[in-house]
């Protein structure tokens, strides 16, 4: 912390944030850091009085004591406090929490898009007071989850088995991961059929027989294709129609929270996490606008430095008469605050020292913030409808061609386009016989979520908020509820199964889709001042309560899992028999002399063993996650062998070899 007889105290949460902001003011100003949060509700209590209206007791943790007591030094020593800290709700409620925490009697409070030089003295010249709406909106979601994990993780340990949690969103999260897999082990696949005639020059596929359009997805009996493609085979062909058209495709919206999370997975593999971790260095930094945002909103300012950046690199060609506008969809965004965007487009990223993933991460966000004020592509649309007259029906083939005149925002922002050129053809061709292709294909059940699809899904649900969807997916892995098949996509691990299915018998409100939405519109609410957020706790707390001491009531220590499985394994500390039991952490072994033997082993069997350890021979599993959050496959004889790898092995020659850290 930086010391210095300054009048004016500026805090905010990050030194890198502090760093930045204090390069931009001069004397007479100290810039220093919270290092984030500075009060939160104790741990290992519920630190909520629900019978006094719901009030908090907010504790200093002891890992920040030191650093408040020396922010409390620096402040009573300074004629203005100043708190700068992020502008959404946890923002606010972060000066909120450093206000009564340091005992400030009176603090400015100053909010800014992005951290550079022009912004800070605009924020400076409107300092305004703290916002108690959004404070109470943030104290009222973190009061729900409180209530929601203390009071309902306790019956999961009772029900099911110790160590187990529930949460608000995550739990939600879980049910459509869950559902998404019972659909799919419900999906009986069925057999179709499609028919392609292909000419010389270009390939149509059949779409109408006898006027009537093919089924969906295609034929489904066999016989049937057989009498189609003999009737085909010996048909008389000829166009009866040709559309040429030109067809535009405008841009994407720049980035919002969700948006750039789903792009920067399917483009760059980024984890949610990871993408907002970048991203909040890039921010800090002072390189791209703040990126917790559901707006896509952009300044006058910033449409001015595209337009200036596309001229000068792109040329006339690519100017739009007039800056392009994109509308918020959600009712609740906040059209003051702006979608994620670089802050200054002369930057060169390669001379700054980013690291690869900042630099890939900045790139995505600047090309997509540059092709949203770029002209739409243009493609010569041509479509070809050829008559096939055959002896007992008249069928309809299409032929579909598309060849790009201008590439527009393409230029910026790749997509896969096919392109096919057709013939110019004209109505009333006759066309030699082509060869009839009858394809053979298979419907598919839906797709397992990966964490694009899932945020999108939350976001389309209007399930949590920009800043809780990273959060939300890591902490349904961390907490061995879900976990990801060598696609990178999403599915229930058994515990993960059963405590939504208890949940969902038990609990139906906390994992309803529906349910959840209303709570967080119920949140806006109070951000809005439309209602108290004690109000809202009470609301959902009372009904919740009640249906608790009920389930409590009638529900016993159950065996989810059933017995315990006896097994001929002996335990070698004891020589008792060991049998399989259950844990948040899957399947192990477990002495029957518990507790006066604690001992436990890794059970393997088909279902949780991946091939032999190239070390020793003897079963990978999955071991427990590293203090980073992440599971790894391990040899079962740890740490007798130390084999571990961070993919899962295929066969023991496919494994790759390295101790996870």
């Amino acid at each position: 912390m930086k010391k210095s007889s300054a009048e004016t105290v500026v805090v905010v949460e990050s030194p890198t944030k502090a760093k930045t902001i204090g390069a931009f003011l001069g004397k007479g100003f100290t810039v220093t850091s919270s290092y984030g949060h500075v009060r939160d509700l104790p741990k290992g209590e519920l630190g909520v009085d629900v019978e006094g209206n719901f009030e908090p007791r907010y504790v200093i943790p002891t890992s920040a004591r030191k650093h408040v007591s020396e922010l409390k030094r620096l402040v009573s020593k300074a004629d203005r406090v100043i708190l700068a800290t992020d502008e959404d709700r946890e923002g606010e409620a972060i000066a909120w929490h450093l206000a009564e925490a340091l005992g400030l009697k009176r603090a400015d409070r100053i909010v800014f898009h992005e951290i550079t030089k022009p912004a800070i003295a605009e924020a400076l010249k409107h300092p305004r007071e703290i916002d108690g709406r959004l404070v109470d909106a943030q104290q009222a979601r973190r009061v729900l989850d409180r209530l929601v994990g203390y009071k309902l993780s306790p019956f999961l340990w009772k029900k099911v088995a110790s160590h187990l949690s529930a949460g608000r969103v995550q739990s939600v999260a879980v049910r459509l991961i869950a559902d998404r897999e019972n659909e799919i082990r419900a999906f009986k696949a069925e057999k179709y059929w499609t028919i392609a005639l292909l000419f010389s020059e270009f390939t149509a596929e059949l779409f109408k027989i006898g006027g009537k359009p093919l089924p969906e997805p295609g034929i489904k009996e066999p016989e049937r294709v057989e009498e189609i493609v003999k009737d085909l085979r010996s048909a008389s062909y000829a166009v009866t129609e040709v559309q040429d058209k030109e067809v535009r495709r405008n841009p994407l919206p720049p980035f919002t929270t969700s948006t750039l999370q789903q792009e920067a997975s399917r483009r760059l593999r980024f984890s949610a996490k990871q993408t907002m971790r970048v991203a909040q260095g890039l921010y800090e930094r002072g390189l791209i606008t703040y990126m917790r945002t559901d707006s896509v909103n952009l300044s006058h300012e910033s449409l001015e430095m595209a337009r200036a950046w596309i001229h000068a690199e792109l040329g006339e060609a690519y100017l739009l008469p007039a800056p392009r506008a994109f509308k918020t969809k959600s009712r609740l965004a906040q059209e003051a605050h702006e979608a994620v965007r670089p802050t200054n487009l002369s930057f060169d990223p390669a001379k700054a020292g980013l690291e690869p993933r900042e630099q890939k991460l900045y790139d995505l966000i600047r090309r997509r913030f540059i092709a949203s004020q770029l002209p739409p592509a243009r493609f010569a649309h041509r479509t070809i409808v050829i008559t096939a007259s055959g002896q007992s029906e008249a069928y309809l083939a299409r032929a579909q061609g598309k060849t790009m005149l201008f590439d527009g925002y393409l230029k910026l922002w790749s997509q896969h386009i096919l392109e096919q050129e057709l013939p110019a053809l004209k109505e009333g061709t006759a066309l030699p016989l082509p060869e009839v292709h009858p394809d053979e294909h298979e419907t598919e059940p839906p797709p397992r979520y990966n964490e694009a699809s899932l945020i999108k899904t939350l976001e389309e649900f209007g399930i949590g908020r920009p800043s809780t969807y990273a959060p939300t997916i890591s902490v349904i892995q961390e907490r061995n509820y879900v976990e990801k098949d060598d696609g990178r996509r999403f599915r229930p691990t058994e515990i993960g199964e059963v405590v939504n299915k208890v949940l969902t018998e038990h609990f139906p409100q906390i994992v309803d889709i529906g349910f959840t939405a209303e709570m967080e519109e119920e949140l806006d609410r109070v951000a809005e001042g439309g209602v108290s957020w004690q109000a809202v706790m009470r609301a959902f707390y009372v009904p919740f309560a009640e249906n608790l001491e009920k389930k409590y009531v009638e529900v016993k220590k159950t065996a989810v899992f059933g017995k315990p499985k006896e097994t001929d394994v002996v335990c070698d500390l004891c020589g008792k028999p060991m049998v399989v039991k259950t844990s948040r952490f899957g399947k192990f072994l477990a002495c029957t002399g518990f507790p006066a033997c604690r001992n436990t082993k890794p059970y393997l069997d088909e279902s949780n063993t991946f091939g032999a350890c190239p070390k020793c021979g003897e079963g990978l599993v999955i071991r427990r996650r590293t203090k980073r959050g992440r599971m790894f496959y391990g040899c079962s004889r740890y740490p007798k062998c130390d084999y571990a790898s961070w993919k899962k092995p295929v066969t023991a020659s496919e494994g790759e070899t390295g101790t996870a850290q």
